[in-house]
């Protein structure tokens, strides 16, 4: 899959693409990643990307040519999506991850600063992405919690693939409490069942665990669960 994020800031992927699972995946060509400043798209001698709103206001407003040049500058592949990450779009979650992991082999991921973007720029966009309800000071950052989402659901990217199926929000549920080795720390145990060797028992007990935690944690997750699931209860 080919991720190209336009970004005043490309020093900040730096690091995060160069560490762990994310530098994996880029080593082996699942993922490929392509940093677009929108300053070298400008015409000016001083490289100026943003000017004072119309109609006046605080702070300042990126400019249109700049982004829509840099998005022209890119290839389109067939199955592409193009995100601008702002406080106004649909909020991530694992279901949008696995959605564009199955269905993208491009995605555009437009990187928004100061007051916010020229409104024209939007139709350059069929996707408007949010981290959450709260403001940033710029757009790296969901940016890269996105690819990361995505990233690691392609196939190749985690070890064990089985592992993605039982953690939390894949099937609508939390995850389940993990332990390993000492079975006994500063006085706390590891829980009886997870040493018996009886997989049905485990499998029991993690499912328990998965419904109780939600619950309790969760409330929105536990209702739209155990509306679907009507006979599963703590």
């Amino acid at each position: 899959m080919r991720f190209d994020i336009i970004t005043l800031f490309p020093d900040f992927f730096t690091s995060p693409l160069s560490s762990g699972l994310l530098s994996k995946a880029l080593g082996k060509e699942i993922a490929h990643v392509h940093l677009v400043n929108p300053r070298d798209f400008t015409q000016d001698k001083h490289h100026r990307v943003d000017d004072e709103p119309f109609g006046g206001g605080v702070g300042m407003v990126l400019k249109p040519e700049p982004i829509y040049a840099a998005v022209e500058s890119l290839p389109i592949l067939p199955r592409r999506e193009v995100i601008f990450l702002t406080p106004q779009g649909e909020q991530m979650h694992q279901e949008l991850f696995r959605d564009l992991a199955l269905n993208c082999d491009q995605i555009v991921l437009i990187c928004g600063h100061y007051e916010g973007i020229d409104e024209r720029i939007i139709s350059l966009v069929t996707r408007e992405v949010s981290l959450g309800d709260f403001v940033l000071t710029g757009g790296e950052i969901p940016a890269m919690a996105l690819l990361n989402g995505v990233v690691r659901l392609l196939p190749g990217t985690v070890g064990k693939e089985e592992s993605l199926k039982a953690e939390s929000f894949e099937q609508g549920l939390l995850d389940y409490p993990h332990y390993t080795r000492p079975a006994v720390f500063r006085g706390i145990p590891v829980p009886d069942v997870l040493l018996s060797g009886h997989h049905g028992k485990i499998e029991q007990w993690r499912k328990q665990q998965q419904l109780q935690r939600t619950r309790e944690r969760r409330p929105d997750l536990w209702q739209d669960w155990i509306r679907e699931h009507p006979d599963e209860r703590v």
